[in-house]
């Protein structure tokens, strides 16, 4: 690269706060898989690669390669064991806006407030997984792009769209009136989980602690629960939960 063109090296460490990011329109990638994915899924996301100089992971050409010391990427890595390998990555457009892709059809995973990082990054690798089609996120959610998000994700962030809004219930509400099943999954719920098959529909989860909020929750056409031995466990972790019901809900599709 250019000289002229370098960021400063404070640059990358602002990239580990959501108010950063959003300025620079750009999230870190950390690690060969992870990178890897981005690479494969969304190639012209990725605007650089920053490579400790005794990293000796696999490279990636065709993109820009900044070299610099063990010390100072230590100090750009949000992770507590950096690998000695990140890709700065684009935010797609839109993300943090309220209005939905053109498209928005298919399945959907809605999140009201979750706001564990590594739960939402699981949550949304399970829903590229499970071939959801994108995920709505509240404004008192994690951010995806977030570091412990983008690594419990494992690099699926971009595999599917995401739009984190505070207009999440109007958002969810239109989806409602347009003809999308809504499904809540809480553990209040009184169907069961295989009973609901629908090619258009969103799947709601909510707060670790708190669940789904009552308006949320009066969006939903069907309020599931997964049947579990409550005296062993009284529930399950959210990215559990949300993963089982997508699990479930893939194999119904009509």
């Amino acid at each position: 690269m250019n000289a002229r063109s370098l960021k400063p090296l404070s640059w990358y460490k602002s990239l580990h706060d959501a108010r950063g990011r959003k300025e620079a329109g750009a999230f870190l990638v950390e690690g060969v898989r992870a990178i890897t994915q981005i690479a494969q899924s969304q190639p012209d996301s990725i605007i650089e690669i920053v490579a400790a100089e005794d990293n000796d992971s696999p490279t990636f050409p065709g993109y820009p390669v900044r070299r610099v010391t063990t010390s100072q990427f230590r100090g750009a890595s949000a992770s507590t064991t950096p690998s000695g390998l990140l890709a700065v990555v684009k935010i797609p457009d839109d993300s943090y806006s309220p209005s939905l892709p053109q498209h928005a059809d298919g399945r959907i995973l809605a999140l009201e407030d979750v706001q564990d990082p590594g739960n939402v990054g699981a949550l949304v690798r399970s829903a590229a997984a499970f071939d959801f089609s994108g995920v709505l996120l509240s404004d008192k959610c994690a951010d995806p792009f977030g570091p412990k998000a983008v690594a419990a994700s494992a690099g699926a962030v971009l595999s599917v769209w995401v739009r984190k809004t505070p207009e999440f219930l109007a958002r969810l509400r239109g989806l409602a009136a347009g003809g999308h099943y809504c499904v809540a999954a809480d553990v209040r719920g009184t169907e069961v989980l295989c009973r609901v098959n629908s090619a258009r529909l969103v799947l709601i989860v909510g707060n670790e602690g708190g669940g789904i909020s009552p308006d949320v929750l009066a969006c939903a056409r069907s309020v599931v629960r997964i049947p579990i031995n409550a005296a062993k466990a009284e529930s399950l972790n959210v990215a559990a939960s949300g993963a089982v019901c997508m699990y479930a809900l893939s194999t119904l599709r009509g």
